[in-house]
């Protein structure tokens, strides 16, 4: 038998907190080992649990989801975490900033349960996962900040990616899931999984966010499209 996915909850609102815990463990594969209240005993409880998947709220007392995101998962974390950001519209400020800080996936606070199971399910797979809510937010709020600017990385980059691949890369930059790509190029989902991890091996990307990003800031996706 397989062994349940090991789930940590960093959220201050000990409501929300409990819902999390109810929901997590009421799945057969899923055991919530862990909840934290505030930033830094969330980062302490990560350290020490060592959780397949923690579930972050971007709001936290004392320090931010942002940081402690940073701290676990960011570019000098040794074993990086697998982390959901749950963020909420009047929050989207944060959400660029959690990109880059190191985070696998975002959903909103008021997804329905279904979608939450779905997401660490995602994550804990290794997959990245981006709502496309939050991603039309992202690309709309932040436009000046995602699309090219003089640092930005030139389209150069993507010239190793073959066309099906461009255009893969352009449709995961506008939220569309694995199943909805397949449906939109009329093509397998096994199909878009292979081109998925093509893209990221041939441009070094980690995941699927980073994709996105890379996506709008060499203008191969334009904000308004």
């Amino acid at each position: 038998m397989t062994a349940p996915i090991r789930v940590l909850i960093c959220e201050d609102q000990a409501l929300i907190r409990a819902g999390y815990v109810a929901i997590f463990n009421a799945q057969p594969d899923m055991e919530v080992v862990g909840e934290a209240a505030d930033g830094p005993a969330g980062l302490e409880a990560a350290q020490l649990l060592e959780p397949d998947v923690i579930v972050m709220d971007i709001r936290m007392p004392l320090m931010d989801g942002i940081e402690v995101t940073k701290r676990l998962a960011g570019a000098g974390a040794a074993n990086p975490a697998k982390i959901l950001v749950i963020t909420t519209f009047n929050v989207d400020e944060y959400v660029y900033a959690a990109l880059r800080a190191g985070a696998s996936g975002f959903l909103l606070k008021d997804s329905p349960p279904d979608e939450l199971i779905n997401g660490v399910r995602t994550i804990a797979r290794g997959e990245s996962l981006l709502a496309p809510a939050v991603t039309r937010t992202l690309i709309g709020q932040f436009a000046e900040r995602i699309r090219p600017t003089a640092g930005a990385p030139s389209r150069q980059v993507l010239e190793v990616l073959a066309p099906r691949e461009r255009e893969v890369l352009g449709l995961i930059a506008k939220g569309l899931s694995n199943v909805e790509i397949a449906a939109e190029l009329v093509i397998s989902t096994e199909t878009v999984k292979t081109y998925v991890s093509r893209i990221l091996t041939k441009l070094d990307l980690r995941d699927r966010v980073q994709a996105v990003v890379l996506a709008y800031r060499t203008g191969l996706v334009e904000v308004h499209d």
